[in-house]
């Protein structure tokens, strides 16, 4: 069960890299910056019920990290990648 727990911690970053891209390159606040933040949201907990990981309060913090890391560096990627 642990290293289920990093597995989805780690398929969480990756997933919103993407969406860490996306939202760097639309305005802050805008109804796509909105949806590049929070439709990773889903798609996260639908993951953990692939792997059946139940909500675990203990998890959360290690998830929000992950997601959060995904982003910057999803952003990151953008700002260092040159433009299409």
């Amino acid at each position: 069960m642990t290293g289920t727990i990093w597995v989805a911690a780690l398929a969480i970053l990756v997933l919103n890299l993407p969406f860490g891209y996306w939202r760097a390159g639309v305005g802050k606040f805008s109804p796509k910056w909105f949806l590049a933040v929070h439709l990773p949201v889903p798609l996260a907990i639908g993951l953990r019920w692939a792997l059946g990981l139940p909500f675990r309060p203990v998890t959360l913090p290690l998830y929000v990290v992950a997601f959060i890391t995904g982003q910057a560096l999803g952003a990151q990627m953008r700002a260092r990648l040159p433009p299409a």
